[in-house]
């Protein structure tokens, strides 16, 4: 069940950019609404449940501030493409190799601590993904990528969170870790969904329907504790 849902926010996000085509106001708030939704389940859910499962909170912290420097360092590949601003130039000739490997590096280490936890972590992935699959989709078609390149990307990308959540569960070693594995996501999601907040506004002005979006990605997050 997990692995359907972890690809379906993918074909999801995609199919509407072939289907619908949304406008950048609606996958503004789209992005604004899982920005805070992931941000709301990061500090309600991931970071008590980490900090009570372990007696050396100087240790959780550290992993989470590596989650963010390292998220920091994959976005100088991935152009932010994780919190749905891809700020990268493409002429469609060549495969965006870094971009590929960078976020499918984010994906496979989102999947990664899903078996140690409840859903809320599982939700947060496929939430904060449909956003992510329609900009990335928008992006490739845009740079003229061919359809056999599209379609390459997003399946292998759509994989990964998966794979993660299946290596998570093979070996011990994450198991054994898991703790420590959680606080370092919730770092790179900590990352992720404040910079989606901040980016989603237009000059950092008052939007009400932004402001309307974060407020129920906050509240859908409360009513599920």
């Amino acid at each position: 069940m997990n692995y359907i849902l972890l690809i379906f926010p993918v074909l999801v996000g995609s199919m509407l950019v072939f289907v619908i085509k949304p406008s950048n106001r609606i996958v503004r708030l789209l992005l604004a609404f899982s920005g805070a939704y992931l941000l709301s389940v990061t500090i309600l859910h991931l970071l008590p449940d980490v900090y009570s499962e372990s007696q050396n909170h100087k240790r959780i912290g550290v992993f989470i501030l590596i989650g963010i420097i390292l998220q920091s360092v994959l976005e100088s590949f991935s152009k932010g493409a994780e919190h749905g601003h891809i700020h990268i130039h493409s002429d469609g000739k060549r495969f965006p190799t870094l971009l590929f490997i960078s976020l499918c590096i984010h994906a496979f280490s989102e999947g990664l601590p899903i078996h140690n936890t409840d859903y809320n972590l599982l939700w947060a992935i496929v939430v904060h993904k449909i956003p992510i699959a329609i900009v990335l989709t928008t992006f490739l078609i845009h740079t003229k990528h061919t359809k056999k390149t599209v379609f390459i990307f997003l399946f292998f990308f759509g994989l990964m969170s998966p794979l993660g959540v299946l290596v998570g569960n093979k070996f011990q070693f994450f198991t054994i870790y898991g703790t420590e594995i959680t606080a370092f996501i919730i770092g790179v999601f900590l990352h992720i969904s404040t910079i989606i907040l901040f980016e989603s506004s237009e000059n950092h002005k008052f939007n009400l329907q932004k402001f309307t979006a974060i407020l129920f990605g906050i509240i859908l997050t409360i009513l599920t504790l």
